[in-house]
């Protein structure tokens, strides 16, 4: 009985431990540019895992909730972007200092090639292409953004083509990551997150929090038959929505 009693002890200590251990920790940070020193404000931190966002004050200091082993992917613009991994050393020591470095750029050449016009209008307009874009609604943005062009089908179309074959890049990406794609909701809900992707354009913080490569997401609204201007010039928040509006309806024909 008493070994049992002992064993018994062990156990339950052991189950406490490792629940505190998995609890939620408020941690705090400071970001400083690598090269001066100087910290930097208005850093976007995400952390992956919860899907719940922040912004460096303007000392360069943020608090955000964690546990041990999540990921916070660490963004400014102009900067390379890191992921950090929570330790049980920082949720001990409850702050850590995190360095960003700057990007090089080497700027190419530019050649800006005009139209030939003629100075008629009617033989000028035939010169210049237009391209007659179907503008849609995305939920939760205010405006239409254009989503392919008037003769080609809609996205309903395209993702009911999707699910009758099997080989469908769209079909393999909604069917193989239904975690990924339920994080769609939980950044609808996160104003830090959604500030972040309204004023971003690389793609990069879709890509890391969906688990894909950047192509992969050029190639997700492409079959979901956005046009390649939509592509190149919406922010990330749009090409967000619009991802969720595409796979809503995946879901709806699915059950179907």
């Amino acid at each position: 009985m008493r070994y049992f009693a002992v064993f018994f002890f062990i156990l339950f200590s052991t189950v406490i431990s490792a629940q505190e251990k998995q609890e939620e920790q408020l941690v705090s940070g400071t970001i400083l540019n690598d090269n001066t020193l100087v910290p930097m404000p208005n850093v976007n931190i995400i952390n992956i895992n919860k899907v719940k966002g922040t912004i460096s004050d303007d000392k360069g200091n943020f608090k955000i909730t964690v546990t041990a082993n999540d990921t916070i992917h660490i963004s400014f613009l102009g900067f390379k972007s890191i992921k950090v991994r929570v330790t049980n050393d920082w949720i001990k020591n409850k702050t850590t200092t995190i360095h960003l470095t700057e990007k090089a750029y080497a700027l190419e050449e530019v050649v800006v090639r005009p139209y030939n016009l003629t100075g008629y209008l009617e033989i000028d307009a035939k010169l210049i292409p237009i391209k007659e874009n179907y503008r849609y609604s995305i939920s939760g943005l205010p405006a239409g953004y254009e989503a392919g062009d008037a003769y080609s089908p809609n996205a309903f179309g395209r993702v009911l083509g999707s699910i009758f074959n099997p080989a469908d890049m769209l079909y393999n990406f909604f069917g193989k990551k239904p975690t990924e794609l339920r994080r769609l909701k939980e950044m609808k809900k996160d104003d830090a997150v959604r500030n972040a992707l309204e004023e971003r354009f690389d793609r990069e913080m879709i890509a890391v929090l969906l688990g894909v490569s950047k192509e992969e997401i050029g190639e997700i609204m492409a079959r979901c038959n956005y046009s390649e201007q939509f592509i190149k010039t919406a922010n990330d928040l749009q090409i967000m929505d619009a991802i969720s509006a595409c796979y809503e309806e995946y879901k709806i024909l699915k059950k179907k």
